[in-house]
C-alpha cells in the first residue's frame, strides 16, 4: 500500500458519505491513519452508525475501517 492509494481511499470514503441521500451521514468525517479509515462524527441512531460503515467498507475494501461515530 501506498500513501496515494490510502488518500484515494479516504477520498473515495469521504465523497461516498458527502454523497448520502442520508443527510445525517453527510455530517460525518473521514480521517486516515496509517493505512485505517476512521469514521468520526454523531448520528441519531446505531442503524445509521452501520450504514455510515457499510457505506465506507464498500469503497475501501482492503482497508481497516474503524468506527467511533457517536450516536447521539
Amino acid at each position: 500500500m501506498t500513501g496515494v492509494e490510502v488518500s484515494d481511499a479516504h477520498e473515495q470514503a469521504q465523497t461516498a458519505l458527502a454523497t448520502s441521500p442520508i443527510g445525517v451521514l453527510r455530517r460525518l468525517r473521514v480521517d486516515c491513519d496509517g493505512s485505517t479509515l476512521v469514521l468520526s462524527g454523531s448520528v441519531e441512531s446505531f442503524y445509521q452508525k452501520q450504514l455510515a460503515q457499510e457505506l465506507v467498507r464498500t469503497v475501501a475494501r482492503e482497508y481497516e475501517v474503524v468506527n467511533a461515530i457517536r450516536v447521539q
